[in-house]
């Protein structure tokens, strides 16, 4: 009779041990995670956006060749801000809207930026193309 309850199997389950790995793998997560996203080269995605449909809305261009023009009257950086000054009405709801070429400088772009915000635009928009749904 000794024998039949040697071989009595214990149906309980040991969660103790489960728990401990769990928190062993939630640890290393937690640790690893914030390093994953360092040095990561993201390319920004194409989206799709609500035209903007505004009243009062001055557009500065700038082109390839690093020419400016407010309201396709032409300009050059050192005299923007006094050419701008002219056609901005000083009302912060009037609408600065910025078109410049994909290969112009992003601080060139930053300048002219900061020139608008310095006569006072504070709406400012950025236009860009379109992408086609579905690509």
């Amino acid at each position: 009779m000794r024998r039949r309850e040697s071989l009595r199997v214990n149906a309980d389950l040991n969660l103790i041990n489960l728990i401990d790995v769990i928190f062993a793998i939630l640890v290393v997560f937690m640790i690893t995670a914030p390093l994953m996203s360092q040095g990561v080269k993201v390319e920004l995605p194409k989206t799709q956006a609500a035209s903007l449909e505004e009243k009062k809305a001055i557009e500065v261009t700038i082109t390839k060749e690093r020419e400016i023009l407010i309201n396709e009257t032409a300009s050059d950086l050192q005299d923007f801000e006094k050419d701008f000054r002219a056609v901005f009405t000083g009302d912060p709801e009037t609408a600065v809207i910025v078109n410049s070429d994909q290969s112009v400088p992003y601080g060139f772009v930053m300048e002219v930026v900061s020139a608008v915000q310095r006569q006072g635009g504070k709406r400012l928009g950025f236009l860009t193309d379109p992408t086609i749904q579905g690509r």
